[in-house]
């Protein structure tokens, strides 16, 4: 029996919140319709963030009042504070998604506060809205931080120690500017699930130094099997300017499923969806497999290839 594998579409929160120009509601409504319909397990569709912030996703309630739900899919938003749940928990979603960093350094900078300070807000909305809407949270800088560098396995252990206490459904362990290699993702993954074996746990990935799918093989291979990616590879980092962003998701997806692993996606309907990203954004995106095909996508051979077939048979 194939292993599943099953991922987490992230391209209309975290690829669209660092694109310049304000993507249409009707547009990511649209988007998100297509996109349920591919078979991805979760799709996280929005931000519920002051529209000061994030002008992108000032549009959150409309989002997500007016998308089409489709089954077995599950419609994910993330909420900052207590009064983004608030926000959020109008609209129904099927889970929250809170971040905070485990280095002081980003969170500071990313975030604005100290970590503590963090937890404490984020502890408020689990306390508050645990029981009503399943919770994950997910933490930022697991791999290493560009301010600080290297962040200790035992620290990102430590704070997802406290989420789980709190009792949490799942915790997503972001490599969030790109700094992860292979070994050091297998070393974590094998810790996590060991000491975390109840949780839902998701790895988050970006390809700014080109590691993003061979982490994830990492990964796979430790026996995770849950994933973030976006759909074209959008997305960035402010701390890595013009680098790639989060993985590929049909990079990821043609990989694994190249490998003989069950990702439950629909790639044949996904890819035309991939190649018209670039018109809804108005740039190129990173994904390979949009541009280049399936490998099983075969071409024809150039009809002098057929004479030579004759003279040499």
């Amino acid at each position: 029996m194939k292993q599943r594998i099953y991922f987490n579409e992230v391209v209309t929160r975290d690829g669209f919140q660092m694109e310049p120009e304000f993507v249409p509601t009707d547009t990511k409504v649209e988007l998100i319709n297509e996109l349920s319909q591919c078979g991805y397990a979760k799709i996280e569709v929005t931000s519920f963030t002051s529209a000061k912030a994030i002008p992108m996703l000032r549009d959150a309630e409309e989002v997500m009042g007016r998308i089409e739900r489709a089954p077995n899919v599950e419609y994910t938003v993330l909420v900052p504070n207590l009064r983004g749940a608030e926000r959020a928990m109008d609209v129904k979603p099927d889970e929250f998604n809170l971040v905070m960093s485990t280095s002081e350094t980003h969170n500071l900078s990313n975030l604005r506060m100290p970590r503590e300070n963090s937890f404490s807000a984020l502890r408020e909305v689990i306390q508050k809205f645990g029981a009503l809407v399943p919770i994950n949270v997910s933490l930022s800088a697991c791999f290493g931080c560009p301010m600080e560098g290297d962040v200790a396995q035992a620290e990102v252990l430590r704070w997802s120690q406290r989420f789980a206490d709190l009792g949490v459904r799942g915790l997503t362990i972001c490599d969030t500017t790109g700094m992860a290699q292979p070994s050091q993702v297998a070393a974590m993954c094998e810790v996590l699930q060991k000491q975390f074996p109840s949780l839902q746990l998701t790895l988050h990935f970006h390809n700014t130094r080109g590691m993003g799918l061979a982490n994830v093989l990492a990964a796979v291979q430790t026996g995770i099997h849950r994933f973030d990616g976006s759909l074209g590879g959008l997305g960035g980092c402010p701390y890595a300017p013009g680098a790639s962003g989060n993985i590929c998701s049909e990079d990821a997806i043609h990989m694994l499923d190249a490998m003989g692993y069950d990702t439950g996606i629909n790639l044949e309907r996904l890819l035309p969806i991939a190649r018209h990203l670039p018109e809804v954004v108005g740039h190129a995106v990173p994904g390979q497999v949009a541009k280049s095909g399936r490998t099983s996508d075969l071409h024809p051979a150039p009809a002098y290839v057929h004479e030579l077939k004759k003279e040499f048979s």
